[in-house]
């Protein structure tokens, strides 16, 4: 068992997280946890009733959260001409093409999040074995291979998280900070929530939403009862 810290015990030791909680006792219950002197991020971990072994239940996609992420999100788009001018006026940090994916050979790797225009997607696959391991690559599902390049950089940049069931049928995602207190944290969280139930595959049998736990990048999880995350949504 991992050692933990004396501000770590004394924020839980008064708390059985055994118990199931409502969605809005388990942010609340993080938020009373956290204790780190930075601003600590919010995480969500919900295990789903689904094989992802099996491409119809393999689910993945994002959702734009009502208050953002709370991170700066350094955005990189593959376009030329007209359509590079557009994401530099939308707000892209880095714009190019073959000069930015010959930066990329040579190692760089300072952004946080691709897109790319469809007719850059030839000299993008050059990088997919750089980018693809990391989860850089610009990808249709994602809404990150388009012409619409103003909407998709604001979407990202305002707080768009992408997500993906992994083998375990688990998907994790950060919904906020700390400092954003409880209300905000709360509506991402249900936000989120939301989205993964509107993706449940019709080929999924049983219980679809099993468990979900509510942390902070330092503090314990905590135990939401998925019944009632369900019911709040409803």
């Amino acid at each position: 068992m991992p050692k933990h810290g004396k501000n770590y015990r004394n924020k839980i030791a008064d708390v059985d997280r055994s118990v199931l909680l409502t969605l809005e006792e388990g942010v609340r219950q993080v938020l009373a946890a956290s204790y780190a002197k930075f601003d600590e991020t919010i995480d969500i971990a919900i295990k789903l009733g689904v094989d992802p072994r099996h491409a119809d239940q393999m689910i993945r996609s994002s959702v734009v959260l009502p208050h953002g992420t709370g991170k700066v999100t350094r955005v990189l788009v593959f376009a030329k001409g007209e359509k590079e001018a557009e994401a530099r006026e939308a707000g892209a940090d880095f714009v190019g093409s073959d000069e930015l994916v010959a930066k990329i050979q040579g190692g760089w790797l300072e952004f946080d999040k691709t897109v790319a225009t469809p007719d850059m997607m030839g000299v993008v696959g050059r990088i997919g074995r750089i980018l693809g391991p990391r989860n850089l690559m610009p990808n249709a599902k994602l809404g990150t291979v388009t012409f619409d390049l103003a909407n998709v950089i604001r979407d990202i940049k305002g707080g768009k998280v992408d997500f993906r069931v992994d083998k375990a049928g688990i998907i994790h995602a950060g919904i906020g900070k700390v400092s954003f207190g409880e209300a905000k944290v709360l509506e991402n969280a249900t936000a989120f929530i939301e989205k993964i139930i509107q993706l449940k595959p019709s080929t999924s049998k049983g219980i679809y939403l099993r468990a979900l736990t509510v942390s902070s990048t330092m503090s314990a999880g905590f135990k939401v009862d998925p019944l009632d995350a369900r019911a709040l949504i409803k």
